[in-house]
């Protein structure tokens, strides 16, 4: 079975922009290797968890301020997925640890930001372990996945809620949990933005599992 590019590296649209190119061309003569950027996503992701963690007990303002500081935090994670691949493959700077570099960082980085936000306070006693289902659930798209290539069918990417759409979900919800707050609302905004991502990402998990059954059954 041949397999696309598309389903050998996740399609990112942004990856073949003139402004993604000249970043990857700066920051690798700048020394900075995928491995490395691979890291730095999870200092990001860790900094946006801890900040939704510290939100669920600051005065209002500070949880406002908190709870922007963890949307700024979102994409440069995404950024810093979308350099270290670019670096690897086009930079031609792959090393033979690349693929743990890419993987799992990835995982833990989803757990931070996920369980932080199932932790950054709400109207629900049980918003913690909507975070945590969430997080987990996000590991399963990732593992899902990689069974699939193992067995030997081509990696799926594919959504409704594949990382990139649960980070523009949690990136929306940052910044309307601060507008509620400002507002004085009754933070109703993460546990809702939680149980988007957990509901799409047993979609994606499903169509991932139907679409690798597939490939097997088809090669």
């Amino acid at each position: 079975m041949e397999l696309q590019e598309s389903t050998i590296r996740r399609p990112i649209a942004s990856r073949h922009s003139t402004w993604a190119i000249a970043t990857a061309g700066w920051l690798g003569r700048r020394g900075l290797r995928p491995n490395q950027i691979s890291l730095l996503s999870v200092v990001f992701a860790g900094l946006a968890g801890l900040c939704l963690v510290l939100a669920a007990t600051s005065t209002p303002a500070w949880r406002i301020v908190l709870l922007l500081i963890a949307a700024a935090c979102l994409p440069l994670r995404l950024l810093c997925n979308l350099f270290d691949g670019m670096l690897a493959v086009e930079g031609g700077l792959r090393s033979a640890v690349g693929e743990l570099y890419n993987e799992l960082p990835d995982r833990l980085a989803d757990l931070l930001i996920l369980v932080g936000a199932g932790y950054s306070g709400a109207a629900f006693d049980w918003a913690h372990e909507l975070g945590w289902v969430a997080g987990v659930l996000a590991v399963m798209t990732a593992y899902v996945r990689t069974l699939g290539q193992a067995a030997g069918a081509a990696q799926h990417f594919f959504g409704p809620m594949a990382k990139p759409q649960r980070m523009h979900v949690m990136i929306a919800a940052c910044v309307l949990a601060a507008c509620e707050t400002a507002v004085g609302g009754a933070q109703w905004v993460m546990p809702a933005a939680l149980l988007i991502v957990i509901a799409g990402t047993i979609v994606t998990i499903a169509r991932r599992l139907r679409r690798i059954a597939r490939d097997l059954e088809t090669r």
